[in-house]
């Protein structure tokens, strides 16, 4: 009978299913004044600007513990289709955990969500926003002032241009024309664009009066990759925001709003690498994953995948620049 002979010294596994449940298992920092890190994950659990199906409260929640699925990388994720390494050290990333919400109280809820925005970015890390529905992208886009200009990219099946709504101009129907009234928001692209939303024609004629490039996803397929850079505002920043229904529903269902006909993970992960390579990405929001409507759990799982993998490409060009 053969045997072999294993290694029986013990180790710590950490184990998806064990311990707290951080962002990919990261150290966790509550405490802002605290910070040091590169990359700081934080929470927005709110969904008070939500039209119709609620619950994207849960969707950090979900992100999270989907996200321990993809912490068995040691030292890093190596990558087999590009034969790299990410998210090695030195590089530091945290999980903050959840900005406070104070239930029914919009004012102090987008308080709450740019002043740790703002905290963040002075302790020099960069904000990755796990939401929540996407009106907390008013909140953390005004925390970007600092970092301005700033061009705005959005990946959603809706355009999200609405003025208002009975006079409420801060639903999840309205951040990109929020976003395009900040004087440190200078160019927009809007792409995955599809489909029935709250954006009536007017809101479009006004999206690109403004001058945003907005593109769906047949049009997408058609420019190929390098044609949608082409069409997208040359910029030293870029600041993304990432609507999980931006993904077709067949890959994603778990979000309040689906719309069929959306981008596939692999285009999704495509067009992030490129947009990394394109310019300096400083920060980016991911919203809209609402779990009860997935029993599967795989929307959290493609929203932690593509969360990882934008952060690997911002922090891979980080490197690449920094060798220069």
């Amino acid at each position: 009978m053969m045997t072999t002979q294993v290694n029986s010294e013990k180790q710590i596994l950490n184990l998806p299913f064990t311990g707290i449940c951080s962002f990919a298992k990261y150290p966790i920092c509550t405490d802002l004044d605290q910070l040091d890190a590169d990359v700081a994950i934080i929470g927005v659990p709110y969904d008070m600007g939500t039209q119709f199906r609620s619950g994207t409260r849960f969707g950090p929640r979900s992100i999270r513990e989907s996200s321990t699925l993809y912490s068995f990388g040691l030292n890093g994720s190596y990558d087999p289709e590009r034969d790299e390494m990410f998210l090695a050290p030195p590089w530091r990333i945290v999980d903050c955990g959840d900005v406070d919400m104070v239930h029914g109280d919009l004012q102090q809820c987008f308080e709450n969500i740019e002043a740790a925005v703002r905290k963040i970015i002075s302790k020099g890390a960069m904000p990755v926003v796990l939401g929540g529905d996407h009106s907390i992208t008013i909140p953390v886009s005004k925390a970007l002032d600092s970092l301005g200009p700033v061009c705005a990219i959005q990946i959603d099946a809706h355009l999200d241009w609405a003025d208002h709504r009975s006079g409420q101009r801060f639903g999840h129907g309205s951040p990109m024309r929020r976003m395009a009234e900040m004087d440190h928001i200078q160019g927009m692209a809007q792409l995955g664009i599809r489909g029935i939303g709250s954006s009536i024609k007017g809101d479009f004629d006004d999206a690109r009066a403004y001058g945003s490039v907005i593109l769906s996803p047949r049009e997408m397929r058609k420019l190929g990759i390098e044609g949608v850079l082409e069409r997208i505002p040359d910029a030293e920043r870029y600041f993304l925001t990432i609507d999980i229904d931006g993904i077709d529903p067949s890959v994603a269902p778990g979000t309040g709003t689906p719309s069929p006909g959306g981008l596939y993970y692999d285009e999704v992960n495509e067009l992030l690498e490129a947009l990394a390579k394109k310019g300096e990405i400083v920060g980016f929001d991911f919203v809209e994953v609402a779990p009860a409507y997935d029993h599967s759990g795989m929307t959290g799982q493609v929203a932690a995948r593509l969360t990882l993998d934008l952060i690997g490409f911002i922090l891979k060009e980080r490197e690449k620049k920094a060798r220069k």
